[in-house]
């Protein structure tokens, strides 16, 4: 692996996340050998995924090289694998690229789709978690649009033009409002043999409402937004089937789609080797202490959505969202300084600076305490937080141009296909 000997503790982390990034900024200055693992070469702002896949952005807009973040830092070590087991007897991981041995690891491994279990869903239907699978969304909802385009057949094309959605999650809302927009701005200019009319966008949810994590009050501005835009919200609706062109749902319905987007849920990505206790099977995730150090071990901790901290306040864990993985790696990178040094910690309390989601142009929804609220200053909020907390300062002036840009126009300029999708 080419990693160096070294005589300093070495911190291994798993993961190049909001967590992990977090947690090995505080540690940039001390006296440690810091060895970061990912599958990719880049951290992805992963709440900016939905507008690369609904041409928006482009990716690299919403990514930055893990090398270049901890560039300055000389004992810092990058490699790009696939963690596949944890030894914790011999505090030795073994990757792709082969083992190592560690002082101190963190997990922060975050999440992975979760098709509970439905194997036609998790095979013929589009997730989007990762960067790769935005230009997926991406290159097929075009090439659908095209294909629909040159087709006579009135059924094919109606098919083509329907764009279901699974789950009004934030990210469901969102990937809603962003395909809408796009009907409403791009349809009638770009493709003048198609009507408006004929794109559909339906929106699915098991539960009685939209963004069942935020309030009823946002949730009910948000559902307004969304109907106004034209997008077709089915609520207490459950999907029991997708086969690659009919969507069937548990009361009988049936969709007729070829993009489908699964967007309902997602569950904890653990590694091989750390089970029994400290693994809750149910979530995928590890059950830590107030300290985030994994029940049962001493030198393994977990930040971020892979780790369950119960408490009474959070009796299910911290919400798997941006601001706890921040705030929790922020928090254990300060407590590893005192640790180093033999100094008393301090649990870690979390935070909640709110929950926000958009919709469209102006019009966002946002829940900070006791203030509930929507429209244009929701949205310039939404748009002041997400460009502040993007990494890097290029990353900032490309996205807010291409923001400003879209805002003038009314125009999403990323509408290419770059990499034809094939199934």
């Amino acid at each position: 692996m080419n990693i160096p000997e070294t005589s300093v503790p070495r911190i291994v982390i798993i993961g190049g996340g909001f967590a992990g990034i977090s947690f090995i900024k505080k540690l940039q200055k001390e006296k440690v050998q810091i060895v970061l693992f990912d599958r990719h070469n880049y951290h992805t702002f992963q709440p900016l995924l939905y507008q690369v896949s609904t041409a928006g952005l482009e990716p690299d807009s919403i990514a930055y090289p893990l090398r270049k973040i901890f560039r300055k830092n000389m004992d810092f070590h990058f490699r790009m694998a696939e963690v596949e087991n944890i030894d914790a007897d011999t505090n030795t991981i073994s990757t792709s690229v082969g083992s190592l041995k560690y002082d101190y690891l963190i997990i922060a491994t975050g999440t992975r789709t979760n098709f509970f279990g439905n194997e036609s869903i998790a095979e013929n239907s589009m997730p989007m978690k990762t960067i790769p699978q935005a230009l997926n969304i991406r290159s097929l909802m075009l090439q659908n649009i095209e294909k629909a385009d040159i087709t006579s057949d009135e059924t094919e094309r109606k098919r083509l033009l329907n764009f279901v959605i699974a789950g009004a999650g934030p990210t469901g809302v969102e990937l809603a409002g962003a395909l809408a927009e796009f009907r409403k701005g791009i349809l009638e200019n770009d493709y003048p043999e198609l009507e408006e009319e004929e794109m559909n966008v339906h929106l699915i949810e098991g539960l009685d409402r939209v963004l069942p994590p935020m309030s009823e009050t946002v949730s009910k501005k948000a559902q307004k937004f969304l109907e106004n835009l034209g997008v077709q919200v089915h609520l207490e609706t459950f999907i029991s089937d997708y086969d690659g062109k009919t969507v069937t749902t548990k009361d009988g319905k049936k969709f007729e789609t070829a993009t489908f987007i699964w967007a309902a849920g997602v569950t904890g990505a653990p590694i091989k080797g750390i089970s029994g206790e400290a693994l809750v099977e149910k979530a995928n995730r590890y059950r830590v202490d107030e300290f985030n150090k994994v029940k049962g071990f001493e030198n393994i901790y977990a930040l971020g959505d892979i780790a369950l901290m119960e408490n009474k306040e959070y009796p299910k864990g911290h919400p798997q969202v941006a601001q706890p993985a921040i705030q929790q790696g922020k928090h254990l990178g300060k407590n590893f300084r005192k640790i180093l040094k033999g100094a008393p910690i301090e649990p870690f309390k979390y935070f909640d600076k709110g929950t926000m989601a958009t919709v469209g142009r102006n019009k966002a929804v946002v829940d900070i305490g006791k203030l509930h609220f929507g429209g244009a200053i929701a949205w310039f909020l939404w748009m002041f937080v997400h460009l502040w907390f993007l990494v890097g300062f290029r990353n900032r002036v490309v996205t807010f141009f291409n923001w400003t840009y879209s805002y003038i126009n009314y125009d999403r300029a990323a509408r290419l296909i770059i990499r034809p999708f094939k199934k």
